[in-house]
């Protein structure tokens, strides 16, 4: 077995796909890793606006809070809508490009790619900051750590999403059941302590006041606060992932990720108030995490608290993972409208998009980099791009409504959509309203990068899709085929000297066309090599022209010509300038014969002439110049060795036209 079958499995036939779609239950830990994860960044950035206030700063995180499960509630009842109204992926880009036009659905799609690798990135510093909260020792490893995990989510993702939905299934549901139980049994003893339960180990002490509440601070945290949203939308971008039916499944998964949500954030900001815990500072030593304080105060540091502090880490850690199923999925639907580069629309070996799987893991590892793998860094980048995602699929399902109104058939259908409009109507008003919130709120902070980094992809993607409209209009013109110059070509082939290479291109270009020359260069290897060109010419004569000559043929001509820079591209591509002024109506076919590289070691003991003259062919030659290869074996290879195990079982597929 291959290193690479033995980490990402073998090779999946275009039949399996079905088989490798996922259930409500696989759902959750594969799209709703993202929406679970942030309950844990999400309450501790409001908390950490609050800082100022000090003790004080705790008495306001539920009305901080309050706004975000309302909108939380609102975005679940719309995102129903659109899983209903597009069952075959209704991503914002979907719903942007059907219903507002093209530059609308564009500024979704930058926004939607954006999010997706800040949610990577943070989801990941996140989790490695948990993990440092049980074990300060390793504070110092904060970027390796990021990175490593970055790996391992990667990997995984790349083996297919239903396996990553298995594989995250038991972290998934242990931080549930963990939190869950631990957010039961601090309300039951802050209830039977009236409000004012004591810690089994008591929360680091809070600082003092330094400013007074106002309303712009409360703004302040409710926009970074809203950074537990994100993921939300993630079960619309992917719904064509379920089995059937897939509508049912994806409601399923969808209402699931945002009851635990919304039950975990009115937990988080309940208790964080009744046991007095704040948010600290991740870049300083002994530094504790908002969860790690929370359960360290309900039930101790014991077996218990490191159980749940894992499950945090591990779906911090993978929450990555809903962008790692949803990123290359709205990749595909770009590309496939030629704005992305068409590789990201292409399957790879395990039935997932990988080309988007490794830009992803590439562009995530970058950022993880340039901001130190600290999540406190990377969170004002953040909220932009996931509201401007939402507000861009509410107003795109407003659009879409209003278009079913006029094509209703009776007044319980316009009833149902009016009251769609409505739901997808105050939607719009409400994410758009806190987009505004946030952008202001953190513009100083760092969302001014991504407010200027939306309109540069944005340019990206407009100069990916001229590049594309230009090649297809070349490559468009229609026609019967041209037979009307069917000259044979003028066929030149590159020669190191006589030897059994050079017999087999000589060979192959006899049979081509009677006009072939093998072009010779010399003082390739220096000044101070002598080369015999007399030698060469008669050896020539003897073993080429002669034989030519007995079979009927035209002998092929010898061209010896200097190279007095060393660089076997210069020569050639002057006589192949010269060949076109002789022959203006022929092709020229070069041929270059290559020794094949079989082993690693073989690529350090050759000169590579060969792959740079045909770089060098394909970029300057122009449309007159055919390159062929000619390849020399040193190990006579076997077809079978190219194909995979399943391959060779596969039997051979033919299509043959009907006539």
């Amino acid at each position: 077995m291959s290193i690479v079958n033995l980490i990402l499995g073998r090779r999946l036939a275009n039949r399996e796909y079905v088989e490798r779609k996922i259930n409500a239950f696989e759902g959750v830990p594969a799209m709703g890793l993202d929406g679970l994860g942030s309950s844990a960044y999400g309450p501790e950035a409001a908390l950490t606006i609050l800082i100022p206030l000090g003790a004080a700063g705790l008495a306001h995180i539920g009305t901080v809070m309050l706004p975000i499960l309302v909108l939380l509630a609102i975005l679940y009842v719309s995102y129903r809508q659109t899983i209903r109204a597009y069952p075959s992926n209704g991503g914002s880009y979907t719903v942007s490009k059907e219903n507002l036009g093209t530059y609308p659905s564009l500024l979704a799609a930058a926004a939607l790619m954006i999010d997706y690798v800040l949610n990577v990135a943070v989801g990941i510093s996140a989790g490695v900051g948990a993990l440092i909260s049980a074990l300060p020792a390793l504070h110092a490893y904060i970027l390796p750590l990021c990175l490593s995990v970055l790996v391992l989510v990667t990997i995984v993702n790349l083996r297919g999403t239903s396996d990553a939905g298995r594989a995250w299934a038991l972290p998934t549901y242990l931080f549930v059941a963990s939190f869950m139980t631990i957010l039961a049994i601090g309300v039951c003893k802050a209830a039977m302590a009236g409000g004012q339960p004591e810690p089994v180990v008591h929360p680091p002490e809070l600082p003092a006041a330094t400013e007074a509440v106002s309303i712009w601070l409360l703004l302040r945290s409710f926009a970074a606060g809203c950074t537990a949203m994100t993921g939300v939308e993630a079960v619309s971008n992917g719904v064509s992932t379920f089995k059937e039916p897939v509508v049912k499944r994806a409601h399923h998964t969808l209402g699931t990720i945002c009851a635990i949500l919304g039950i975990l954030l009115a937990g988080i900001a309940y208790l964080t108030h009744a046991y007095g815990i704040g948010a600290m500072d991740q870049t300083q030593q002994g530094y504790q995490s908002v969860l790690s304080q929370l359960a360290g105060a309900v039930v101790g540091r014991g077996i218990f608290y490191y159980v749940a502090i894992g499950s945090v880490l591990c779906i911090l850690c993978l929450s990555a993972n809903t962008s790692f199923v949803d990123f290359p999925r709205v990749c595909r639907l770009v590309a496939q409208d030629d704005f992305l580069p068409r590789p990201f629309a292409v399957v790879g070996r395990r039935l997932v998009f990988s080309v988007g799987i490794v830009f992803l893991c590439v562009a995530s590892g970058i950022l993880l980099i340039v901001f130190g793998g600290i999540t406190d860094r990377l969170i004002p980048l953040f909220a932009v791009g996931a509201f401007l995602t939402f507000t861009m699929s509410q107003l795109g399902m407003v659009a879409h409504w209003r278009r079913e109104l006029g094509t209703a058939s009776n007044a319980r259908e316009r009833h149902q959509h009016r009251a769609s409009l409505a739901i997808n109507l105050i939607g719009t008003l409400i994410t758009g309203t806190s987009l505004a919130i946030i952008i202001i709120a953190k513009f100083i902070e760092g969302a001014w990068i991504t407010i200027v980094v939306i309109p540069c992809v944005i340019l990206l993607l407009f100069a990916i899709k001229r590049y594309y409209r230009e090649l297809d209009a070349q490559l468009r013109e229609g026609g019967p085929l041209d037979l009307r110059r069917m000259e044979p070509p003028v066929v030149l082939v590159v020669t190191e000297g006589w030897n059994r290479l050079t017999d087999r291109a000589l060979n192959f270009a006899l049979r081509l066309s009677p006009d072939v020359a093998a072009v010779h260069l010399t003082a390739l290897a220096g000044p101070d090599v002598d080369e015999n060109r007399q030698e060469l010419r008669r050896q020539w004569s003897k073993d080429v022209e002669r034989p030519a000559q007995e079979a009927g043929l035209r002998p092929p001509q010898l061209v010896l010509l200097q190279a007095p820079y060393r660089r076997i591209q210069a020569p050639l591509l002057q006589l192949i300038q010269a060949t076109e002024r002789g022959h203006p109506n022929r092709l020229i076919a070069m041929l270059i014969p290559e020794v094949i590289k079989e082993h690693w070691w073989q690529y350090l003991l050759h000169t590579h002439r060969a792959r740079r003259l045909r770089s060098a062919l394909l970029r300057y030659g122009g449309s007159h110049v055919i390159v062929i290869n000619i390849p020399w074996y040193v190990e006579e290879p076997r077809l079978e060795a190219g194909l995979d195990e399943a391959e060779k079982r596969e039997p051979l597929g033919t299509q043959q036209e009907d006539r």
